[in-house]
């Protein structure tokens, strides 16, 4: 099932799978890339609701931590840089460097580490736009870059 918020970002389609969050996506919306049906739209599903309610209230600057069952599907690595993106706390950002030190990697696994970031199904809520290049500026996000700052826009006014 799905739904779809409209945000300060455009239009966001929330897809739910067994009970779970499977995919956040930015319009213009693209057909499922595993080629599985969505299934019908659903403004009431349980799961959907409260994915919609917890995206509003971080939109309007209330809520600092998803609290979501969430199912992204990706490769064991993706899984452990997401894992790693939950980690990085509301209002603050970490380098593609240092998420690969956190996985015991070099530098060198930026590149993988971006690789993988780019391919977060459930943006937003696994926060893939706090991950910014090594001198601070902001580097590719699958959104776009003006998506990506006016997250951290977002979230920078909600602490101040």
């Amino acid at each position: 099932m799905w739904t779809v918020l409209p945000s300060p970002i455009g239009d966001l389609r929330i897809v739910e799978r067994d009970g779970k969050i499977s995919a956040i996506e930015f319009s213009p919306f693209q057909p499922p890339a595993d080629g599985r049906p969505l299934g019908a739209e659903s403004e009431t599903h349980p799961v959907l609701a409260e994915a919609v309610r917890q995206l509003r209230s971080y939109f309007d600057g209330g809520l600092t931590e998803f609290d979501l069952p969430l199912a992204p599907r990706g490769t064991d690595f993706q899984q452990r840089v997401w894992v790693q993106l939950i980690t990085i706390g509301y209002g603050h950002t970490a380098s593609y460097g240092e998420i690969a030190g956190r996985l015991g990697m070099t530098n060198a696994a930026s590149r993988a580490v971006g690789l993988a970031n780019g391919r977060n199904p459930i943006p937003i809520v696994i926060p893939c736009h706090r991950v910014i290049g090594a001198n601070g500026t902001l580097t590719g996000y699958a959104g776009g870059i003006e998506r990506k700052q006016t997250l951290l826009e977002l979230e920078q006014d909600a602490l101040f």
